[in-house]
C-alpha cells in the first residue's frame, strides 16, 4: 500500500509559473495564497497529481488527493519506505532551475559549440571569480567548455558599473577576457552612467541570482554524468574542476 507522508524535499530554487495560476485546482491555489509558487505538475503514481512548487526559497513537492479537496506537502514512498516519483521531481526541479540560466544575462567564454555547458555568477572584481576563470582555461582553450558568466555587481561600488561595461561592449566576450587578463590591475573601467537597458538586465541577474538563494561570487552551475544540475560554490579545489568542467 502506498502511502504519502509529510517532509520537505531539499534541491534546487526554481523561478516561474508553468501554467496560470487560475487553471490550479482549489487547494493548491490556496497555498499560493500562503506564499508557495507553485512551477508545474505531473501525472505521480497512485493515482495522484503531483506539484513541483517553491516555498521560503525551498523547493517542495505537494500532491492533490483524487478528489481535488485536499493537498499534501511532502515525499510519496511504498510499502518499504523506498520514494516515489522522486527520480521525475528531482529531473524537474533541475531542468526547470537550467532553463532558467539559460534564459538569464550572461557573457559567454569559448567556443558556442563546446560540449560542456557550464553557468557561472561572476563580479567583476571577484579575484575568486578570476582565479576560476584562469583555472578553467585548459578546458576553454581547448574547446570541451564554454562558461556563460551571468554578470552581477556586488563586491565593490564600481561592480555594477564594470558589469555594464562589459554587458554594453560591442565584442563582450572579447572584453570580458581582456578584463580577466588584466583583472590584478583593475580591468576594465566602469561606466559612470549604466544604460536603462543594461542596468535592467543586471538587476534581472541579481534578482536571479537571490532566488537561488546565493549571496556571494563565484557559483558555478553545471551539470554532472546522469545531466542532473550541480552547483560549486567559490574556487573550487583542483580535484573538483573535472567534475565542473569533465575530463581535461
Amino acid at each position: 500500500m502506498k502511502v504519502i507522508i509529510t517532509a520537505l524535499i531539499s534541491s534546487f530554487l526554481i523561478m516561474s509559473h508553468a501554467q496560470a495560476v487560475s487553471d490550479w485546482p482549489a487547494p493548491i491555489k490556496a497555498l499560493e495564497s500562503k506564499g508557495m509558487e507553485v512551477l508545474d505538475s505531473f501525472k505521480a503514481l497512485g493515482g495522484v497529481t503531483g506539484y513541483a512548487a517553491l516555498y521560503q526559497q525551498q523547493p517542495v513537492t505537494v500532491y492533490l488527493t483524487a478528489d481535488g479537496k485536499q493537498a499534501i506537502i511532502g515525499s510519496m514512498v511504498d510499502s518499504k519506505g523506498e520514494l516515489l516519483n522522486q527520480a521525475h521531481v528531482d529531473q524537474l526541479f533541475s531542468n526547470k532551475l537550467w532553463k532558467q540560466l539559460e534564459d538569464s544575462h550572461w557573457i559567454s567564454d569559448g567556443n558556442k559549440n563546446a560540449p560542456r555547458i557550464v553557468y557561472m555568477f561572476t563580479d567583476p572584481n571577484c579575484p575568486y571569480c578570476n582565479k576560476l576563470w584562469n583555472d578553467a582555461r585548459p578546458w576553454v582553450n581547448a574547446g570541451k567548455v564554454q562558461i556563460r558568466h551571468i554578470m552581477v555587481g556586488i563586491i565593490k561600488s564600481d561592480s555594477l558599473g564594470k558589469a555594464a561595461a562589459l554587458m554594453v561592449d560591442k565584442a563582450p566576450e572579447a572584453a570580458l577576457y581582456q578584463h580577466e587578463k588584466q583583472h590584478a590591475s583593475g580591468g576594465v573601467k566602469p561606466l559612470a552612467q549604466i544604460p536603462k537597458e543594461a542596468r535592467s538586465k543586471l538587476d534581472a541577474n541579481y534578482q536571479l541570482m537571490q532566488r537561488f538563494g546565493v549571496f556571494a561570487t563565484p557559483v558555478t552551475f553545471y551539470k554532472d554524468s546522469e545531466g542532473k544540475m550541480q552547483k560549486a560554490q567559490g574556487a573550487p579545489q583542483a580535484e573538483m574542476l573535472p567534475k565542473i568542467f569533465g575530463p581535461r
